[in-house]
């Protein structure tokens, strides 16, 4: 089977088919850096690695680029800049280094660019010259703005009528604004706040405005697929295809759009605003972050994910036996088949993970390091409880699994004295041993 992926424009999983096989592009929004990254913001880091793994498996590392934006300019930034009375470029030069440490620890591999936003204010300059040259946008009051009924299709992507994209715009309907709709492409910067020279005053570039720029400076008018949240379909998403078709005479701004679901908290979205969110920072401090890597690669990635502790050490034991089960082997030279026959079809990590689970210990660790996962040597995993930090605690795996051994050759012997005595010998030492439904047993260090 060839990769097929659902594209949110069609709203149909397509046979994905580059534009140039040599030169396969993908994007994906990156972070705004004013804070810790918390989990929901891994989820599109993680679950589009995954892609970028597969695209290289398929077409080769070297035809495969893989752009993710750093937001270093955003009302967010100056508000904690100001709040520390530090400047912008502290701020994001902070948040940037913490949020690359956590994806590393989740696996992720480092995009091929990282072009950030502030780099660019020449690019985004001249595209909005061309859309006012064009008809698309107009100056007012120090603001330039798109004019969104320009463009005939404007929400195709989003699928919102006239009334919804009002709505949910979520931009102030201004007394100078042609239209509710029509959405800052720059705004004025205030004495106090940063800002750049340009033909339209002292100001700073609308959010939206970077990613269109950026990918056409670094990847050109038309890429392979734009990727990213849910919550970006629309305004973000909307306004990139709007800004870059209509610099282009009408060109797609991609060709597949993809984007994951939203991460749960007891049902409910998970959010800063709510603030039942888990920063990443603080869940690497209880939990190893192929554990969370593995939690998070559980489920359909289009699918919402309620994401909990108990998900994580779920993975976590998981990984424990698997890591007990390659301990000993070299991995295979190839991608097991059924692995990547799974993920062609629309990124099923989960079919992918069950597909694991039915393989010989070489492929299984070759399957599993395909996934970002198996990373490390089984040592180095159980020291401190699978990389949670810490020294070795407790006896040996090798000594827990010949305990194990001997448990179940007492239960079957009906010596269920020794097999307690086992059990509570180990749970002395840390150890909580899981029986599993097929008989076999796992453990894990509490």
């Amino acid at each position: 089977m060839a990769l097929h992926l659902y594209d949110t424009l069609s709203r149909a999983k397509r046979p994905f088919e580059p534009l140039d096989p040599a030169r396969v592009r993908l994007y994906v929004c990156g972070p705004t850096v004013y804070n810790t990254a918390h989990v929901g913001n891994a989820r599109p880091v993680v679950v589009f690695d995954m892609l970028f793994r597969l695209l290289r498996h398929h077409y080769g590392p070297a035809h495969v680029t893989y752009a993710r934006n750093i937001t270093d300019i955003d009302d967010k930034i100056i508000d904690a800049a100001a709040a520390e009375g530090v400047s912008i470029d502290t701020i994001a030069a902070r948040y940037t280094a913490l949020y690359h440490r956590d994806m590393d620890a989740l696996g992720a591999l480092r995009p091929s660019l990282e072009p950030r936003a502030t780099a660019h204010l020449d690019a985004m300059a001249a595209m909005i010259a061309r859309l006012i040259d064009g008809g698309h946008a107009y100056e007012a009051e120090g603001h330039v703005l798109f004019h969104v009924p320009s463009m005939a299709d404007y929400g195709a992507l989003s699928h919102r009528s006239r009334d919804e994209q009002v709505a949910g715009a979520r931009v102030e309907v201004a007394p100078f604004k042609r239209d509710p709709a029509d959405f800052v492409l720059w705004k004025p910067s205030a004495a106090d706040q940063p800002g750049w020279d340009s033909p339209w005053g002292r100001g700073r570039p609308g959010w939206h405005l970077e990613c269109s720029a950026m990918i056409e400076a670094h990847l050109g008018q038309t890429i392979d697929i734009h990727a990213g949240g849910q919550d970006l379909i629309f305004p973000h998403h909307e306004n990139e295809i709007a800004q870059s078709a209509c610099c282009h005479g009408g060109a797609p701004l991609a060709r597949y759009w993809l984007h994951n679901g939203y991460l749960l908290s007891g049902g409910e979205k998970m959010s800063k605003s709510l603030g039942n969110f888990h920063t990443v920072h603080a869940l690497l401090d209880d939990h190893p972050g192929e554990a969370i890597r593995l939690a998070l690669l559980s489920a359909r990635y289009r699918q919402p994910l309620d994401f909990t502790p108990d998900l994580i050490r779920d993975q976590k034991r998981r990984l424990d036996r698997w890591y007990r089960t390659t301990a000993d082997v070299a991995a295979a030279d190839t991608v097991p088949a059924s692995v990547i026959a799974a993920l062609d079809d629309d990124l099923n990590t989960p079919a992918a993970i069950s597909a694991l689970e039915d393989l010989a210990p070489a492929d299984l660790k070759a399957g599993a390091q395909f996934l970002g996962l198996l990373a490390q040597d089984a040592d180095t995993w159980f020291k401190g409880g699978g990389g949670a930090g810490g020294e070795a605690q407790g006896p040996s795996p090798d000594r827990i699994d010949a305990l194990i051994e001997e448990r179940r050759a007492a239960r079957k012997a009906r010596d269920f004295a020794r097999a307690d005595q086992i059990r509570d010998e180990l749970a002395g030492q840390g150890v909580r041993l899981l029986d599993r439904p097929d008989g076999t047993t796992d453990w894990e260090r509490s």
